[in-house]
């Protein structure tokens, strides 16, 4: 790990993934992207870690995109896809994320938050994607027609113009907002909301929701059946009826 990126492994299973270039708006240069690459990899293979937010240093900037000076000085055209480190295209992860987005989520910091299965917004965060006013471009997008309208994802795209973060939250961009001070949280609050469930559960569950985002209906009723069986199988399928019979917190043994 280098100090662009900071990695938090909390005693709850809570991994804590902070951008820290708040003088450079923590935009995407080659350290950056070296360190969440990194970071990734830490949460995805850290047992211990259950689930995982992604912030950003400083009250300014979640992110404001790829560094452009960078990108003209080495003249980039088409960036090759291993260049972003994107949960769901490059980064292949099994357990949930969180993005805490704190200031502006530009471009490829509407990409970050996009990428996370979940967001929580500062309501002083504004979010754009506007490739279109420095003649870039954004394939990645597309997922975008499965979270908001596409009418609404039509005039985001075309335009480049900043949302509000009650616009985001109003079109389903955003989970949930609250005001910058209670950010962490509100975001710490929701990890623990996920966390009461059986891991097994939760990995089958969000396999579920990826699934019938890809598929359609009668492969995805396929597919999930299959995904769900470790868990209707293991022992916390037993543990969870018990305990609730028992009036007591179930015991999570992840098997």
């Amino acid at each position: 790990m280098n100090d662009a990126v900071l990695f938090e492994a909390r005693e709850d299973g809570i991994a804590i993934i902070t951008i820290n270039r708040p003088e450079e708006r923590n935009s995407l240069g080659r350290d950056v992207r070296a360190g969440l690459f990194d970071a990734w990899d830490r949460f995805e293979n850290d047992a211990q870690m259950r689930i995982a937010i992604l912030t950003a240093a400083g009250d300014k900037a979640f992110c404001a995109g790829g560094n452009l000076k960078e990108m003209t000085d080495s003249q980039l055209t088409i960036p090759p896809r291993s260049m972003f480190p994107v949960p769901g295209d490059n980064v292949t992860l099994s357990k949930p994320t969180i993005a805490a987005v704190n200031g502006v989520a530009f471009a490829g910091g509407w990409l970050l938050a996009q990428a996370c299965d979940l967001c929580v917004a500062s309501t002083a965060a504004r979010f754009a994607v506007t490739e279109v006013r420095v003649g870039r471009g954004c394939p990645w997008a597309a997922p975008l027609i499965h979270m908001i309208p596409q009418r609404i994802m039509m005039e985001i795209l075309l335009t480049g113009a900043p949302i509000s973060a009650e616009r985001a939250y109003e079109i389903g961009l955003v989970n949930r907002l609250t005001s910058p001070e209670r950010l962490m949280a509100e975001a710490i609050g929701l990890a623990h909301d996920i966390l009461k469930g059986a891991p097994l559960s939760i990995a089958a569950a969000r396999q579920t929701v990826m699934l019938a985002t890809e598929m359609g209906r009668s492969a995805a009723l396929d597919a999930a059946r299959l995904a769900w069986e470790r868990a209707y199988c293991s022992a916390d399928a037993q543990e969870g009826p018990r305990a609730f019979s028992e009036k007591r917190e179930p015991v999570w043994q992840g098997a």
